[in-house]
């Protein structure tokens, strides 16, 4: 086999790998993995026509991120949802999420502004397109996902940033149990006009007090809605 040949193979396995790691987040934080559910590798591979290699790069990848647990000598499986880590994710995400929007809202220009302004306008156009329960449709995810990057993009910390998106993404999996099982729609619209509003006013009281109640709005309908499904650590 030429170099090339074994180099194209090299980089092939590392883009299925990449797939496989999207898809299977994907699943899980829909829930449709179930938490605690084993992954069974040769059920992923009849899945996925994947080698065991690919295969365990892509659950290493997202056992770093939180969603799947490694057990010894028992393979993989889903990480559960339990209250520790639904309180832990919730009380580090307000941290963070309020002092890189305390930032955002001293140093952000112009630019910051419309930032804001033109993705909370996407996302709702969206939601005006979307009948029923939009949030598990991907585009609302995406559009949501960027209208709360918007908010806290002037916070000056790669760092900072870097550690909220890790788990805003892992919340993904709480909003979305607090969307299944809550008896009635959460006005969400709403709770972002007002975070919108609020910080384009440059309020940061207000605003990061807004931001703190809507991240805590989602742990609370998972305690009273879904306790059901979570576990003790």
């Amino acid at each position: 086999m030429t170099a090339s040949a074994v180099k194209s193979r090299k980089e092939f396995g590392k883009t299925l790998a990449v797939d496989i790691t999207h898809r299977l987040r994907q699943d899980i934080v829909a829930c449709r993995l179930k938490p605690g559910e084993p992954l069974k590798f040769d059920a992923l591979k009849l899945a996925f026509g994947a080698s065991f290699t690919t295969l365990r790069e892509a659950l290493t990848s997202l056992t770093a991120d939180g969603l799947v647990i490694a057990e010894e000598q028992r393979g993989f499986r889903v990480a559960p949802v339990t209250s520790d880590d639904l309180i832990d994710i919730t009380q580090t995400r307000i941290l963070i999420e309020i002092e890189l929007l305390s930032r955002s809202i001293t140093d952000g220009g112009d630019d910051w502004e419309i930032a804001v302004m033109s993705t909370l306008h996407r996302l709702g156009r969206i939601e005006e397109r979307l009948p029923g329960n939009h949030v598990e449709n991907p585009e609302w995810q995406i559009a949501h996902r960027q209208f709360h990057e918007a908010l806290v993009s002037c916070g000056r910390s790669p760092t900072l940033l870097g550690i909220r998106a890790s788990l805003f993404e892992r919340a993904e999996r709480y909003r979305n149990l607090s969307a299944m099982f809550r008896p009635q729609p959460r006005d969400k619209v709403g709770e972002h006009r007002a975070i919108m509003q609020a910080a384009i006013a440059r309020d940061t009281a207000l605003a990061t007090s807004l931001i703190d109640r809507h991240i805590r709005s989602t742990s609370d309908n998972v305690v009273k809605y879904a306790s059901h499904l979570l576990t003790e650590s």
